[in-house]
């Protein structure tokens, strides 16, 4: 029985987790054959099992004085090459499947970065939109009573992930503060006056277009004068836009659950910070920008369209920024007729299988999620080092450490695709490299 069908078997509804698992194995299969120690060592079984998974009941009470219950879980997948690394989601759609994917993909993302981070990822279906500060802090203190067993800086280090931003952070921190009575390093994504990093929310959005800046200097272009199309309007897209303004890219599409915008004059700083006012303070939707500019045009989702129609507008550049699979292969089709030329993922495996092999197969620079936003973790890992030596850096100083992390992710992914065979092919490239750091350090380390 090979390895898909052994997991696929083991846990049948677990399909974004079988997602990912497939597209590594078939980058693989060349290292295996010219590395039959991995094969012998069970290397590829050990990697797909987690390590350890947490799940646990978060009581928590609402501003009436009801109980509520939700699941809260802490997936540690590999810690061969250091301690757990990876997100805390809180999001309806969060369930077992969903978060070894994501744990499985940090593990190869945090690889590349060449910090020492093993993979992990965390969270709960709690949902904290439409919820007051005060039951968001409650149930958070509730998460972290559990969470704090298994966590620590020299253990697990959770940072924050769709539906936990600073708030969340905070309140998380506080609880574990009090709880194991130290301030130590043992979340990333920290308030600035507490140990957080500067660039720490920029970091996703900036590192996928940082990537996508190395990928166009492979055919001697440049951002400058291009077009992007950008989905999302969070903290990703949000940043991913900003540095596209300053590299002279014009940003001409983001969107939320709700429906997406298309504004032909592009984002401007003034509209983007009209943007961050609305998701940020206000929680707003982004049909709003469309009243507040009426060139810009708002289109509400259709889920019984088959395609995403932000994605089928002439551009040079695209950045999926929202979540997974919501590229499919007719959007990528939309997009290879559309001439896009380089597309770089801020998302976690925004896209579908089919809509890869359309943009390998028609030669667009496609710069896979675990390589191109590897920039939030990056950063993530530059908190922990001023953490533990108990300073901090410069603005300019993190963001060049991170230009500096991503321009070497892309080298790795491009050198490792030249050497197997499959030039430009970056999804080869950083599921290989990625796998052969962390099986090379598992080989090391014996049966464990």
């Amino acid at each position: 029985m090979d390895i898909l069908e052994l997991i696929k078997n083991r846990d049948p509804n677990e399909r974004e987790f079988h997602q990912a698992v497939s597209e590594v194995v078939d980058s693989i299969k060349p290292v295996l054959d010219r590395n039959p120690e991995y094969r012998s060592a069970r290397i590829l079984e050990r990697i797909v099992e987690p390590e350890r998974v947490i799940m646990f009941r978060v009581p928590w009470v609402d501003d009436d004085g009801d109980v509520h219950v939700n699941r809260g879980f802490r997936i540690e997948m590999n810690s061969a090459i250091g301690p757990y690394k990876g997100g805390l989601r809180f999001h309806p759609s969060v369930n077992l499947g969903i978060l070894k994917f994501l744990a499985f993909e940090q593990v190869f993302k945090n690889s590349l970065t060449s910090l020492p981070m093993g993979g992990g990822k965390g969270g709960s279906d709690f949902d904290p939109k439409g919820k007051s500060d005060m039951e968001v802090m409650r149930f958070c203190q509730s998460f972290m009573m559990e969470l704090c067993r298994h966590i620590g800086p020299d253990t697990d280090v959770p940072a924050g992930d769709i539906g936990v931003g600073a708030r969340e952070i905070g309140f998380l921190f506080g609880m574990y503060k009090k709880i194991r009575n130290e301030f130590t390093g043992v979340l990333t994504g920290k308030g600035l006056n507490w140990g957080g990093s500067l660039v720490r929310p920029e970091a996703t959005g900036y590192g996928a277009v940082y990537f996508a800046a190395e990928m166009l200097d492979t055919k001697s272009k440049t951002l400058d004068g291009t077009t992007s199309l950008v989905s999302g309007s969070g903290n990703v897209a949000q940043f991913a836009m900003e540095k596209l303004i300053q590299l002279g890219s014009k940003a001409i599409t983001f969107s939320d659950s709700s429906g997406y915008i298309y504004d032909e004059k592009g984002v401007d700083r003034e509209k983007l910070d009209f943007i961050m006012n609305l998701k940020n303070v206000r929680r707003g939707r982004v049909s709003e920008y469309a009243d507040k500019y009426p060139e810009a045009v708002y289109t509400p989702v259709n889920p019984d369209a088959g395609f995403n129609p932000l994605w089928n507008h002439k551009a040079d550049c695209a950045f999926p920024c929202a979540t997974q699979n919501e590229i499919n292969d007719k959007d990528a089709a939309h997009m290879v007729a559309n001439k896009v030329k380089v597309l770089s993922e801020g998302a976690n495996m925004p896209t579908t299988p089919d809509g890869v092999e359309l943009f390998l197969n028609n030669g667009l620079l496609y710069g896979p999620g675990k390589a191109a936003n590897a920039g939030g973790v990056s950063v993530s890992g530059l908190e922990m080092s001023q953490n533990s030596m108990r300073l901090g850096w410069s603005r300019e100083e993190v963001d060049q450490r991170l230009k500096a992390i991503m321009k070497n992710v892309h080298k790795t992914c491009k050198e490792t695709a030249d050497q197997y065979g499959t030039p430009f092919n970056y999804v080869n490239g950083a599921n290989i490299a990625g796998f052969v750091k962390v099986a090379d350090a598992m080989l090391d380390q014996g049966i464990v």
